[in-house]
């Protein structure tokens, strides 16, 4: 089984290059698992028993397991992921031409770790807003192949390099795609139709817009000498929404289910399909009951926030509390702090560890050294919006935000167990 799930985790996060293919990818996966698809623009009809989806802005997604029985009697059980990560983005007008190389001009994208960017072999996808036959059309593209580069400068011509220096992301950071001799200019947006074209058999009139991203064609694997490791693009978070994907599909519970998979989380989730929005409270308002029912609905649920958590570095371990350094593959965390930056407290934590034990699953904590600032989650700006009870959950990984994270190949099968018997759970505290 451990070896089935990380292959689909590969898988996954191969089709999953920008939070758009990933949500396609969740979508495609909970299709073939009979969920239906719900129209925001639309009235609903529902069933008891019945899985469906929403999805918004296609890079959001909240999919959702009906129980046989109103979840006003046993509250809903909630996991929550996001699916985007730190990247380079193409600006609108990219279009750079110096020393007869054609560059693309790029904005950083949340707090990406940017040094390891360099000398990787790029490739791009997105999605592309076009005119076609007098009608405004969207579509979802990916080069797949190594399409763009961005050269380090020679140790030679800067000796400071392994010093550290501040990396311009101005001028520093255009990835090269092309040489050309002579005056000879290219036309960005003519690249996009032909790519429509090549991918999609589309034959668009002109493209009117694009949000793409710039990513590492390298594949993720199982990796170290006795196989331990995982090292992959976007494992931060696309790991969390992918075991949150698997519990959700396991669950064989007359309870209601719900996995909440948002865009926006490593920039501060504030957009209609972030976690800052109305995006989840929009869609539970639907699909209960309406008022006091849904207040009390609330408040007899709970939310696990699943969300990558720092593993403990052999070479960096005084970034740890001593007593709170997570291990890889000794299985999920939960993340505390104190000033409401993870939304855990002792109630949640404590039926988070309950589980862990009910499912011989190891569990981990984690706290911030006193002396550093923390990060966080879609836990606690759910939590406010909602009132629901939240614990802050994840698995240990090495270099978050890097353009390749590592984590625990025996951790993905800890935590899609110990989510698939929260699913499961008769009674929430």
């Amino acid at each position: 089984m451990r070896e089935e799930l990380n292959q689909g985790l590969i898988d996954f996060l191969k089709a999953s290059p920008t939070p758009f293919h990933a949500t396609a990818s969740l979508v495609q996966r909970l299709e073939a698992a009979g969920y239906q698809r719900l129209d925001e623009r639309e009235p609903w009809t529902t069933e008891a028993n019945g899985r469906y989806y929403v999805t918004r802005n296609d890079s959001s997604i909240v999919a959702v397991k009906l129980g046989r029985h109103s979840p006003l009697h046993g509250g809903i059980r909630m996991v929550g992921a996001h699916t985007d990560s730190p990247c380079l983005r193409v600006k609108p007008q990219p279009e750079l031409q110096r020393q007869g190389f054609w560059q693309l001009g790029v904005e950083v994208y949340g707090g990406a770790l940017l040094a390891p960017w360099f000398d990787r072999d790029l490739s791009l996808a997105g999605r592309v807003t076009f005119r076609r036959d007098g009608k405004v059309e969207s579509q979802l593209i990916d080069f797949k192949a190594p399409i763009a580069i961005i050269p380090n400068l020679a140790i030679h011509l800067n000796r400071e390099a392994n010093q550290g220096w501040a990396i311009n992301a101005q001028t520093e950071l255009p990835p090269i795609l092309a040489q050309f001799a002579g005056d000879e200019r290219v036309d960005f947006r003519a690249v996009l139709t032909d790519q429509l074209a090549r991918e999609h058999g589309l034959n668009a009139d002109v493209v009117l817009d694009y949000e793409l991203s710039f990513y590492d064609t390298q594949s993720a694997a199982v990796i170290g000498l006795h196989g331990d490791f995982i090292a992959g693009a976007r494992l931060d978070n696309l790991l969390s929404c992918y075991a949150g994907l698997q519990a959700l599909l396991n669950a064989d519970t007359e309870e209601t289910c719900v996995l909440v998979c948002n865009d926006h989380e490593e920039v501060g989730s504030c957009s209609a399909c972030g976690a800052d929005g109305p995006m989840l409270e929009q869609t539970l308002r639907r699909l209960l009951p309406e008022g006091d029912e849904f207040v009390r609905t609330i408040q007899k649920s709970l939310l696990v926030s699943a969300d990558n958590a720092h593993g403990v570095h052999p070479n960096y371990a005084d970034k740890h509390d001593a007593n709170h350094g997570p291990k890889l593959n000794a299985g999920p965390v939960i993340k505390v702090n104190s000033n409401q930056r993870y939304a855990t407290n002792s109630e949640t934590a404590g039926f988070f560890r309950h589980l862990c034990m009910a499912e011989e699953v190891p569990v981990q904590s984690f706290v911030v050294r006193s002396d550093m600032g923390c990060g966080s989650t879609i836990g606690p700006i759910t939590a406010s919006h909602l009132g629901v009870r939240t614990v802050d959950i994840g698995l240990p990984t090495f270099a978050m935000h890097s353009i390749r994270e590592l984590c625990g190949s025996q951790d993905l099968a800890h935590l899609v167990k110990v989510l698939s018997a929260f699913y499961a759970s008769r009674d929430l505290p």
